[in-house]
């Protein structure tokens, strides 16, 4: 249900963008992975040097994640900000097969293994991210492969199938979540999974967005630089 709730989402994200401008440097790059092909983004860090390890971020766009999706996350919550505080941001577009939280998972870990063998990236470990539908992804790919990431960060996002095999493999990274004030559906969600998550001890930043409904343009231009405050907190994990 609230899956479904972030696809309508896409639609108003693509209206909002039509005056955004895209001045970062942006590689735009395919793979193939275990019979699905991948087509994503790259956003590279200002005065880009190959022979240097780089802090990364691999986001999951909202929606029906296609490529438009990852021109309306990019442009809105990654590209602004990216460059200027080094860090590579990898943003993949769903396989026809489906969203990265069913079939289109199948690319993993296999994306990341190959992500980390075409560019340096500091400490072999990424932060992963996503808005809605990317949300929801990016906690999945979390729990299923926790060694490769620092942190989970959400903008609205939720773990499907929480039990306690994957809550458990979150354990080691910092969870940072946000969701609308009047995105009532999603922001109750949230509430009652990260009380989950702190019974546990693990470290949660959980954020109420005041006057934002689900796509919180508070995370948005110059406001994008509170995602990378908090994944910068979080580069040598959480665990108490």
């Amino acid at each position: 249900m609230l899956a479904a709730r972030g696809r309508i989402a896409g639609p108003i994200i693509l209206t909002l963008l039509a005056i955004t401008p895209l001045n970062a440097k942006v590689l735009d790059k395919s793979t193939t992975i275990s019979g699905l092909n991948i087509h994503y983004k790259v956003v590279l860090p200002a005065d880009f040097d190959p022979a240097k390890p780089y802090p990364a971020i691999l986001a999951f766009p909202p929606g029906d994640q296609t490529e438009q999706m990852v021109m309306s996350t990019l442009q809105r919550n990654w590209a602004p900000a990216a460059p200027r505080r080094g860090y590579l941001v990898f943003v993949p577009a769903a396989p026809v097969q489906g969203l990265f939280s069913a079939e289109g998972a199948r690319a993993f870990p296999g994306f990341l293994n190959q992500l980390l063998g075409d560019f340096k990236i500091r400490d072999n470990k990424f932060h992963i991210a996503g808005m809605s539908n990317g949300g929801i992804s990016a906690f999945h790919i979390a729990a299923s492969y926790p060694q490769f990431f620092w942190s989970v960060t959400v903008f609205p996002g939720l773990l499907q199938d929480p039990t306690p095999e994957r809550i458990a493999a979150l354990a080691n990274m910092c969870i940072n979540m946000h969701a609308g004030e009047f995105d009532a559906e999603w922001l109750r969600a949230m509430q009652q999974q990260s009380a989950l998550f702190r019974a546990k001890g693990y470290t949660v930043n959980t954020t109420v967005e005041k006057g934002q409904y689900h796509v919180i343009g508070t995370l948005t231009g110059d406001g994008s630089s509170r995602l990378f405050e908090e994944i910068e907190n979080s580069t040598k994990g959480c665990k108490k």
